[in-house]
């Protein structure tokens, strides 16, 4: 099955579960695309299979291969109800009666690729851009005139926006937070540090995500390790894990965005000042749009969600935030240190840490040995464990449909027809994107 197993041989024309967890197919160079394909063959077809059949591993067998269901010992499915407090928190001794926590064997071994391109992705920029980004940061702190190509040079007839600007938004949206945290501090559980870590967190990651995100269009996200560290500090707290992933994590998301849209603007030559008051403009809208809508729909829609009160053929069931509840239990409610800790069945998880860390050295030896081979700089390990990124809620259709559609665009066409791809790739791209969001809210109010 492709959506509750391995889905060998799966296939959707679906545009939106083609892009959804990936994004856009045509718009990923294909070296990018050969690197996903790689990780998720390999994840996929190779390692979870053997872990389930072969060696029971973390007693797979007792349990679906594919989902995004917590588990008790005997394959039943967890009651958090069970083990939390009236403050959810965790009631450890309803936890130890209870008995604990168990996954799915994909689930977890996506998790435990999450480890590895973490540390991947930290020590692959370190070693094959680390040089240019000193350089660079050298340039911008030196007083001297930077080199400036055409773009910048037409730009700066537009008028520059000051970086007190921006200084005001950072300034004001920690200050409200850090208000927040101290006023519904029992409310949110996350305290003034918490926060403060989140932002430093992001600080430090958003420079090494966004040069993979800028070199291969792929962004390798670090939501399972900014749940770890915030669940070893604050375990048994779930609300404060997701708020700490919120301000950490999608901070991240957030920055990058938004610095793709200032390249877009700074290309078509559009008015600094005129992006920055679009994107602020809209930021407020979709918050309060969003925040609505979520709102009326949580009142509305009955059984919202709940997957064994919906009926069978309804679309409601929120797969995305199923796992992030699943999240918040694992993380947050139970902690790492019952789960990955040195007692936990799935400790030797961790292991994928130094093996994240370790891979990238011999690419890159390999890429110095011998630089007449180009195809070696190609090998992305941050960018091959991202082939199994997102599993759950993502399926093996999702992601097979997105590596077959980016195959036929980027190689094929690219390769054959390549005047027809100049002319009509990224325009399709598009237009599939526009349409795809069009015809959902059409077929919304149907």
């Amino acid at each position: 099955s492709g959506y509750h197993g391995l889905g060998v041989g799966a296939f959707t024309l679906d545009w939106a579960g083609i892009s959804a967890y990936h994004g856009s197919p045509l718009v990923a160079p294909w070296s990018s695309i050969a690197n996903t394909a790689a990780g998720f063959v390999m994840f996929i077809y190779l390692i979870v299979p053997l872990c389930y059949w072969k060696f029971d591993t973390f007693d797979a067998r007792k349990f679906p291969i594919f989902s995004n269901q917590l588990f008790t010992a005997s394959g039943q499915k967890y009651d958090t109800t069970k083990v939390l407090t009236r403050e959810f928190d965790l009631n450890v001794a309803a936890y130890e009666s209870y008995g604990k926590l168990y996954l799915s064997p994909l689930f977890a071994i996506s998790i435990g690729s999450g480890f590895l391109r973490f540390t991947a992705t930290i020590v692959h920029v370190a070693l094959f851009h680390g040089g240019d980004i000193w350089r660079q940061s050298r340039s911008a702190m030196s007083s001297a005139a930077a080199k400036m190509d055409v773009h910048a040079k037409l730009m700066r007839r537009y008028k520059q926006v000051p970086q007190w600007w921006f200084l005001v938004l950072l300034v004001g949206s920690v200050a409200v937070s850090l208000v927040m945290s101290f006023v519904y501090r029992e409310e949110v559980q996350l305290p003034w540090w918490g926060m403060l870590f989140a932002f430093a967190l992001a600080f430090v990651v958003t420079l090494p995500i966004g040069v993979i995100q800028a070199t291969t269009n792929q962004q390798p996200g670090y939501d399972i390790i900014a749940q770890f560290m915030i669940g070893y500090a604050l375990p048994g707290k779930p609300i404060a894990n997701l708020l700490f992933k919120i301000y950490g994590r999608i901070s991240t998301v957030h920055a990058l965005s938004f610095l793709a849209d200032l390249k877009l603007g700074h290309y078509m030559k559009i008015p600094p000042r005129c992006m920055y008051t679009a994107q602020l403009v809209g930021t407020v809208v979709a918050g309060v749009v969003n925040l609505a809508v979520a709102w009326w729909m949580l009142g509305s829609i009955d059984n919202i969600c709940d997957v064994e009160a919906l009926h069978p053929d309804s679309p409601w069931t929120c797969p995305k935030y199923r796992v992030t509840f699943d999240a918040s239990v694992i993380w947050g409610l139970i902690g790492p240190a019952r789960l990955f800790g040195r007692h936990g069945l799935y400790r030797n998880l961790v292991w994928l840490f130094l093996a994240g860390a370790v891979l990238p050295v011999p690419v890159w030896l390999l890429s110095r040995a011998f630089p007449e081979k180009k195809w070696i700089a190609l090998i992305n390990v941050p960018v091959i464990s991202y082939g199994f990124a997102g599993m759950p809620p993502a399926t093996p259709t999702n992601i097979a449909s997105w590596l077959v559609t980016g195959t036929i665009f980027n190689y094929f066409v690219f390769k054959y027809r390549k005047g027809w791809w100049q002319k009509y790739n990224y325009v399709l791209s598009a237009a599939l994107d526009a349409g795809t969001a069009f015809m959902g809210v059409l077929i919304f109010f149907a």
